[in-house]
């Protein structure tokens, strides 16, 4: 008997798993592509309109624009938690028409930098025989990116969207009036004859 004929079938599976690298835990099969709306909403104007709101929402929390037109907004902003590490939080909007309304698309992208320091050598000249190269003299310190992760927190993308709409027109952001009723046609007069024309006198001959 051979001895792949000797191994159970879940046993068999678990070790083609961990020699593929984890396949079963990869990211790609946990993105479900699921019908929420975390990253997108609808919004009353124009795509240029919510744009526009979009670009005044960054500007409103210190976010420096890279990108702004009509159908795209593109800004950062960066942080430094410790004095080794740096990070960057880049927010992407997109904005297309939806009938009279507008989607707006958001993506937030966190980058991640620490501090690496590259030693570089130093030369010492020694005659005759030229200049040696030692491992010592600076530093080039530099910063690496060390990890880079969209934003998935649900409550980020609400806020962002709760203070977009403070910043929509307000003729697009207030509710369409509701048409009113045209007004009750008044009641018709009663039919009412005509006094008689009056008959002019008539003289009586004489005889």
């Amino acid at each position: 008997m051979r001895l792949y004929h000797a191994i159970p079938a879940g046993l068999l599976v678990a070790l083609l798993t961990a020699c593929g690298g984890r396949t079963a835990d990869s990211t790609l099969i946990r993105e479900s592509f699921d019908s929420g709306d975390t990253y997108s909403r609808s919004v009353p104007g124009a795509p240029a309109q919510a744009c526009e709101a979009a670009r005044r929402t960054l500007l409103s929390q210190g976010y420096a624009i890279a990108r702004a037109d009509t159908a795209a907004v593109e800004g950062n902003k960066n942080f430094q938690p410790r004095d080794d590490e740096h990070e960057q939080l880049v927010l992407r909007i997109s904005c297309a028409p939806r009938g009279d309304q507008s989607l707006v698309f958001v993506s937030a992208v966190q980058d991640r930098y620490a501090l690496k320091k590259s030693p570089t050598s130093a030369s010492v000249g020694v005659g005759a025989l030229g200049s040696v190269s030692l491992p010592f003299g600076s530093n080039d310190d530099s910063l690496v990116k060390v990890a880079s992760s969209t934003v998935q927190d649900a409550d980020f993308y609400r806020r962002f969207f709760d203070r977009l709409q403070q910043y929509l027109p307000a003729a697009a952001a207030a509710p369409a009036p509701t048409p009113s009723e045209p007004p009750a046609a008044a009641p018709a007069a009663a039919d009412v004859p005509a006094p008689p024309a009056a008959v002019a006198d008539t003289p009586v001959p004489s005889h």
